[in-house]
């Protein structure tokens, strides 16, 4: 018997091995038990902790879309893409930041909306004149 042949019998073996290990007597089997997944509070405490200003509502969110359609209207068309792109553009507001437009191009770029540089120049003047990373 080669080496090739006597490893695959071996890692077979081992297998069934493992396999007969793992079943149980009494029926049950064991199947992992599935995590809670966390609620969009948690994941929005989480994000502020994180540096986001917190997800706008009401007349804040409405003011946020307004700024961003000013400053480039398509991007609004997908409107709650427009306010996480807006809560990770304040990041681009932080010491040590390289093109903070360019950035902004890219975070407010998705689906069938292209964003250029100068766009993204608008956009973050906007953010900064509402004080929406401010909040």
């Amino acid at each position: 018997m080669n080496t090739r042949t006597a490893a695959a019998a071996l890692a077979a073996g081992a297998l069934l091995a493992l396999t007969a290990c793992s079943s149980s007597d009494d029926g049950t089997e064991n199947k992992p038990t599935p995590k809670a997944s966390a609620s969009q509070k948690q994941k929005d405490d989480a994000a502020t902790s994180g540096g986001l200003p917190p997800r706008p509502t009401g007349e804040k969110r409405q003011q946020l879309l307004d700024a961003l359609a000013k400053a480039a209207p398509d991007v609004v068309r997908y409107e709650d893409k427009a306010v996480d792109a807006a809560r990770n553009q304040c990041s681009a507001f932080g010491e040590g930041v390289e093109r903070p437009d360019w950035l902004a191009s890219q975070r407010f770029t998705y689906k069938d909306v292209t964003t250029t540089e100068a766009q993204g120049k608008q956009i973050n003047d906007a953010l900064k004149s509402i004080g929406f990373c401010n909040a």
